[in-house]
Parts: C-alpha cells; structure tokens; sequence
C-alpha cells in the first residue's frame, strides 16, 4: 500500500518543525522542502550552474558554494529576478521531493513546507496540516529565534501566504498557541486519527 501524503506548513515562528519532528519521532518519514532547495543547489548540480550563468560568480563562496546570502539580496528586491530563479528551480526541488516521498515506508509521509501552498507543493499531497497561530505570537517567536527587529519580522511574514490563504487549503488545523508538551500531545492525537485514513481522507 503506497503511503498517502500529507502537507504540513505553517508561517514562519508557528512551530511546524517542532510538530514535524515529533512526527518523525513517531516513525513518520518526513521529507523538508527546504532541505530539497537545498540539495538542488548543490555544487555539482545542474541548477547551480545556471544560477552562475545567469547571475555572475558574485553569488558563489570561496569554497564554490552557493552564497544564498548574495543571491537573497539579489532576488528580493527584483520580482522579475526572483521569478527566474522560482521558474527554475520550483520543478526541480517538487521532483526531489517527489524522489524522497517515494522512499517512504510509513502509512502516511508528510511534506513539510513552509511555502507549500505558494509554491504548488500542496498538489503533491492528500491532505493538508496547517499549524497556526495567532500574528503577535509569530512575530514574537521570529524575532526572539532570529534576533530581528519587528519591522524585519513583518516584512518576512508579508512574503509568505496569508494565514487566510493556508487556512484555505487546509484540511486540519492545529492552534499552536500553548507549551511544547500540548503541540506534542495534539500531534500524537493526530496521528491516530491518521493511522485510521486511507488516501489522506477519511
């Protein structure tokens, strides 16, 4: 029986890491979208050689690495630029993720995304987890994690999808708003209810 898959995002400060990982500590494979966007630009790799080409050695380290630093303050400014790099590499990270999806041997995998509705990942999955909470609460957890000012904070949250648009999508919804022994105990509640679904529906 093929693993269905569920998408797990949230905005930035909202804890799906910390929901993910104790998913994982539940036996669930979990594939991170980061973590592909990451392999994708590996040295090596096809994408980062078009990145160079098509942006100059500025955004590479000494070490021939990708400097995500340098090509961030490139694409952030410029929407054009930034549709570039999203057209090229958003076919590439989804075929990765899709690679790693396959390997699952669990009931159900998850795909954690933190832009899962925005960049079309959610049609790789069944069903949607979406962790949220309130606005204050998110801009106090960035700016304590990051160490970033409100304003930067704000200006991170503005990027993603609105929390209206996710909630949209989504199928569940975990109100993160308590200690981590909650977040922990709401995700083992939910992960027996997913053990009872087949195809991610009930």
């Amino acid at each position: 029986m093929k693993p269905w898959i569920l998408g797990l995002t949230g905005g930035i400060g909202s804890g799906k890491s910390a929901a993910a990982e104790r998913f994982a500590a539940l036996g669930v494979h979990l594939v991170d979208a980061d973590h592909a966007a990451r392999w994708v630009v590996e040295p090596g790799r096809p994408a980062l050689e078009r990145i160079v080409e098509h942006f100059g050695e500025q955004i590479l380290r000494p070490d021939g690495a990708l400097d995500r630093a340098a090509l961030r303050g490139l694409v952030f400014q410029n929407a054009e630029e930034r549709k570039w790099l999203e057209a090229l590499l958003h076919p590439l990270i989804g075929e990765e993720i899709s690679r790693h999806l396959s390997q699952a041997r669990s009931p159900y995998a998850i795909l954690v995304s933190p832009l899962l509705v925005e960049s079309g990942q959610h049609r790789l999955s069944q069903r949607i987890l979406v962790i949220d909470v309130p606005e204050a609460v998110q801009l106090e957890r960035t700016m304590q994690r990051d160490g970033v000012s409100e304003a930067q904070a704000r200006a991170i949250l503005e990027v993603q999808a609105s929390r209206t648009e996710r909630l949209r999508h989504a199928d569940d919804v975990l109100v993160n708003d308590r200690d981590l022994a909650w977040l922990n105990a709401e995700v083992e509640r939910l992960h027996s209810f997913y053990l009872t679904l087949r195809g991610g529906q009930p």
